[in-house]
């Protein structure tokens, strides 16, 4: 029996991403209504247990990576406990987060402590107090600012993940280059999606990979860097910059081929692509007594149908996008 997760165009996935929750702290405008959506009942969620169990199963074929995302993960109770298990299992190698950064910084000294967490990708798309409030609808910049400079200091190697929307934010692009200067940090910004749980927002412009980085090298010396085949990124070192740049064409789709990843949702649903409608309910198939084999089955043939790239699995959806990036994870 084939014992790794290889889809049908023989990319081997190494890495998944699980939404430990949907709820989150803050409101942002790109991610879902201003009046939140509608969360489901607690029992709905995976519980970490069988979030474990999944994760474990998954190394057992090949994967090295997760990435927990939410939601925001730092609202789930007892989410330092869960990353104390996940450390246990010792085929993961590696531990990221994304997180708001609102409810971190208490935590920093014990994720140190954690060697397979590595990396904190903290979400913030305005350096000016005002913007971020109007983005976020929630007055919380100084906290979170303060954060940031405590992860920088930090062990764990931090990025920050600033989401360019056309009218509000790119005209700080230039600002949030000139805080890699000093700071070792990589700072990746993110072309907009329509997961705000409204669908596609109209833009007066297209803030996509190339506008961004021409933003960015009309202003400064910018030399593209090697990256991880799979990386999500296309980065770029700035002379005599501490940090990094780098530019994810997540809604252009550019980065497909080499695509190394699944996602599962915090109510248990697998999906193949961030675009997808999800193909399958794990978390049902569980409570009715999946045993871990057949949980292996079913993920060896579930990478099966992974789509070529995120044209292909939009294409394929059953109904349009509706959903929120709090909904799908991140």
């Amino acid at each position: 029996m084939i014992n790794s997760l290889i889809d049908s165009f023989g990319r081997q996935i190494d890495y998944v991403r699980l939404a430990v929750t949907d709820r989150c702290n803050l409101r942002c405008n790109y991610c879902m209504p201003a009046h939140g959506i509608d969360i489901v009942p607690r029992k709905e969620l995976l519980t970490f247990k069988e979030m474990y169990r999944i994760v474990r199963v998954l190394t057992e074929l090949g994967v090295q990576k997760v990435r927990l995302t939410g939601g925001e993960p730092f609202v789930r109770k007892d989410f330092m406990f869960f990353l104390e298990m996940l450390s246990s299992n010792d085929l993961l190698e590696t531990i990221n987060i994304t997180t708001n950064g609102a409810l971190i910084a208490k935590h920093i000294s014990d994720l140190e402590k954690l060697p397979k967490i590595k990396t904190i990708n903290l979400s913030i798309d305005s350096l000016q107090k005002e913007k971020f409030a109007d983005i976020t609808r929630r007055d919380v910049f100084d906290d979170i600012y303060r954060t940031l400079e405590l992860l920088e200091k930090s062990s764990l190697q931090l990025k920050l993940n600033v989401v360019i929307q056309s009218g509000s934010n790119c005209d700080e692009i230039i600002d949030f280059v000139k805080l890699t200067k000093n700071k070792n940090i990589a700072v990746r910004f993110i072309e907009e999606m329509p997961f705000n749980g409204e669908g596609l927002r109209e833009g007066n412009e297209n803030w996509n990979f190339s506008k961004i980085l021409n933003e960015i090298t009309k202003n400064f010396n910018a030399v593209e860097i090697s990256s991880e085949r799979s990386s999500t990124s296309r980065n770029y070192q700035i002379n005599n910059h501490l940090g990094t740049v780098g530019i994810i064409p997540a809604f252009t789709r550019a980065i497909c081929s080499d695509c190394n990843r699944i996602r599962i949702t915090a109510i248990g649903t697998f999906k193949n692509c961030l675009f997808d409608d999800g193909v399958f309910n794990l978390k049902d198939f569980i409570r009715n007594g999946a045993s871990n084999n057949d949980l292996k089955e079913l993920f060896l043939s579930l990478v099966k149908q992974k789509p070529e790239n995120g044209f292909i699995a939009e294409a394929n959806r059953k109904k349009h996008i509706s959903e929120s990036m709090s909904t799908i994870g991140g």
